[in-house]
């Protein structure tokens, strides 16, 4: 008995450490997070930020800063509603990985067969339009989507408009953003479904996971801790454009809080919302025709920062930025809400949170013992929404480029393999013997295949 209720003791005091030890890394990284963001909310540089750090259901953070109406100096609660832009991509693909599911579509389903839309004698496919391969431009990108942002018309006004647009490449070919993709995902799910996109999401998705803050966007529903959104001028910060939600749609329209973009991470990735046998393929990686494997899936990327392999989608809409990352193997979720669309964004607070959890490894390069000159030239090829133009630049240290927005050139550093990393981005040179003629840029939201200029 006497060896029993010391073995108790004993637990109690081990419980007792790791609690006070818990307790204290939370506060540590608390204090780590007020040093990033508060200088934002007094610079003036955001409205609010909310950020929820969550091991599991374990709370590490969940902390809000700023304010959710700068008018009316009203504090941007933790509960807060965002509009989360392109996160919502990862619903939609969810959605249409459902329907899947229950035998109602196919993703190598050629579009057609459920919406009219004119693919100019190409076949596009439902996983084309889920993995930004299809070719179809962009309609946020296009001169025109301007003059009906802010107007109601029928949605399929704007396929009549996109259907029109030459294609950027031939399906499959290459990887660039397109949120038309997501645009036609979303009538799909409601012709297949029979329910409109916003009541399919509700009842399927944010129902099965708990989001009781998670609601379709609108532009005049009252909305109990909704924030504000905001821009960045000259000035400083205004309040938003207005954008009306017929066009974000199933590409961008979905609205939520932090913690309950915790729960989402906790139903899609623990089998709530799709079987495993269905997620592995929701999470699988874009095939291009010559079987290159990019880092984006559906909706969704996979890729390895600082030696995790981490699941994330990021999101910008008027007003708003967003992003949410999953670490699998630790069960880890960084969510980071901002309402302002400005010079502040989620990756940085989100990186920098991660180094504070995680130790940051180097990058390992290797030496290039080939002619790098071989290299060096401008090549060009199709981007989003315009050309992507890269010059590679011979420096004394080694290898610089510029990339179309760029302020000044940017030093690579070399992985091996012909490729090169610049940022996130890594560059892959390829071409005949040793005559390089073509690059191929790797920004997991695109996958961008230039030639050199002669």
């Amino acid at each position: 008995m006497r060896n029993i209720v010391q073995l108790i003791i004993i637990g109690l005091i081990l419980y007792s450490c790791a609690s006070k030890d818990n307790s204290s890394s939370n506060a540590e990284l608390e204090k780590t997070a007020d040093k990033l963001v508060q200088h934002y909310i007094d610079d003036g540089k955001a409205a609010g930020i909310s950020i929820a750090v969550f091991r599991g259901k374990e709370k590490l953070l969940l902390k809000s800063y700023g304010f959710a109406d700068l008018e009316f100096d009203v504090k941007l609660p933790a509960d807060a509603s965002f509009e989360i832009g392109s996160v919502t991509k990862q619903f939609t693909a969810a959605a249409i990985f459902q329907l899947l599911e229950q035998g109602k579509l196919g993703l190598d389903d050629d579009v057609t067969k459920y919406i009219k839309f004119d693919t100019q004698g190409k076949k596009v496919t439902i996983r084309h339009l889920l993995t930004h391969t299809s070719g179809i431009k962009g309609y946020t990108e296009l001169p025109w989507f301007e003059q009906i942002a802010d107007r109601k018309f029928a949605r399929d006004t704007l396929l009549r408009l996109v259907e029109k647009e030459p294609f950027d490449f031939d399906p499959g070919e290459a990887l660039i953003y397109s949120n038309s993709g997501f645009f036609m995902s979303g009538l799909i799910i409601e012709k297949v479904s029979g329910l409109s996109f916003e009541e399919y999401v509700s009842k399927n998705l944010f129902d099965k996971a708990g989001m009781k803050n998670s609601y379709y966007g609108s532009e005049n529903k009252i909305v109990k801790n909704r924030a504000h959104g905001y821009d960045m001028n000259e000035q400083g910060l205004v309040r938003t454009a207005y954008l009306d939600h017929t066009w974000p749609y199933a590409a961008g329209s979905l609205c939520s809080t932090v913690e309950d973009l915790v729960k989402w991470n906790d139903a899609l990735h623990h089998g709530k919302i799709l079987s495993s046998q269905i997620y592995d393929q929701f999470i699988a990686p874009a095939k291009l025709n010559d079987g290159t494997v990019t880092h984006y899936a559906h909706g969704i990327s996979v890729v390895e920062r600082d030696g995790k392999r981490v699941i994330e989608h990021g999101g910008g809409i008027n007003g708003f930025y967003s992003l949410n990352r999953y670490y699998p193997a630790d069960d880890m979720s960084i969510i980071v809400l901002i309402n302002t669309a400005g010079p502040v964004f989620p990756a940085e607070i989100t990186n920098q949170i991660a180094e504070f959890i995680y130790t940051k490894p180097p990058l390992e390069t290797h030496t290039f013992e080939g002619d790098n000159s071989k290299l060096v030239g401008v090549y060009q090829g199709r981007g989003r929404g315009t050309d992507l133009v890269v010059n590679i630049i011979k420096s004394d240290t080694g290898l610089s480029a510029t990339q179309t927005g760029d302020d000044k050139p940017k030093a690579l550093q070399y992985l091996g393999d012909n490729k090169w990393a610049v940022g996130n981005s890594v560059y892959i040179f390829s071409g005949t013997g040793d005559v390089f003629n073509e690059l191929r840029v790797d920004e997991t939201y695109g996958y961008y295949i230039l030639k050199k200029s002669e």
